[in-house]
């Protein structure tokens, strides 16, 4: 795969699936720049892509902040408007029974899906003035489109399908401008995103009591997604738009 004199936006991309996708644009040529909430996590991903012998850009902002994402949009719009692949990995998987959700909490995941409509129609306004074409990919996720017991998750399934939506809405919307838009839909990951409701010494054991949940008997890693990913940013997808592809370990063929 070839992404040279390509820039990706990657909005989540300081860590997990987006900072991997990041990673394998660079390692392939491209350019990158990373949106994330911590400027720490922004700074190193950018320091590591540079000294991989790439180009990278970090803007730092919390996406459920509106005033942020306005400024995000701006610095998009007058300093990479040139970008023609996109990846929306942002997102936060913290399973909550139904009944214990608070207007706060679930206002989170309603601001989430608002600064990926919004990022993502920055972008795209860029791919249609340069008249290039461009490609767009979705994190969605397994918990999209089935529930799973142990792991109660109704505003993070809703969130993610959303986003699925979105995904099939835009493909047939820009399809006339040879912009490609699809999604993955990962089951259980290994990312640091799990330490918002693992303790970081119980990750390991709380992912190994979940391996079994997929028939090929391991949970994901970031590469793996990220493998996906570049897959449908790349020209070998070029007839490839409007799809949620499931890279869950077989989560979703069903079970043992």
């Amino acid at each position: 795969m070839h992404f040279e004199a390509k820039k990706a936006v990657v909005v989540g991309g300081s860590a997990g699936i987006g900072r991997q996708s990041a990673t394998d644009v660079v390692d392939h040529g491209g350019s990158a720049v990373i949106v994330g909430r911590s400027k720490n996590r922004v700074d190193d991903t950018v320091a590591e892509l540079t000294s991989r012998g790439g180009e990278a850009w970090g803007i730092a902002a919390d996406l459920t902040d509106r005033a942020a994402i306005a400024d995000v949009q701006r610095e998009l719009s007058e300093q990479h408007g040139d970008a023609t692949l996109l990846v929306n990995a942002a997102g936060f998987f913290i399973p909550k029974p139904f009944l214990e959700y608070d207007e706060q909490f679930y206002d989170s995941y309603l601001e989430l899906n608002y600064a990926l409509f919004f990022l993502t129609q920055t972008v795209v306004d860029g791919m249609i003035g340069r008249g290039e074409g461009g490609s767009i990919v979705n994190i969605g996720s397994m918990w999209a489109h089935q529930a799973v017991g142990v792991t109660p998750s109704a505003g993070h399934s809703m969130q993610k399908a959303g986003l699925h939506a979105l995904t099939h809405n835009l493909a047939i919307e820009l399809a006339g401008h040879k912009i490609r838009v699809n999604a993955v839909a990962p089951a259980a990951v290994k990312t640091p995103a799990l330490e918002r409701w693992v303790p970081k010494d119980e990750i390991d054991s709380t992912l190994d009591a979940f391996a079994p949940l997929h028939p090929l008997g391991r949970v994901g890693s970031a590469a793996d997604v990220a493998n996906a990913v570049i897959y449908l940013l790349s020209d070998q997808a070029s007839w490839v738009t409007g799809a949620i592809l499931n890279v869950d370990g077989g989560f979703m063929a069903g079970r043992k």
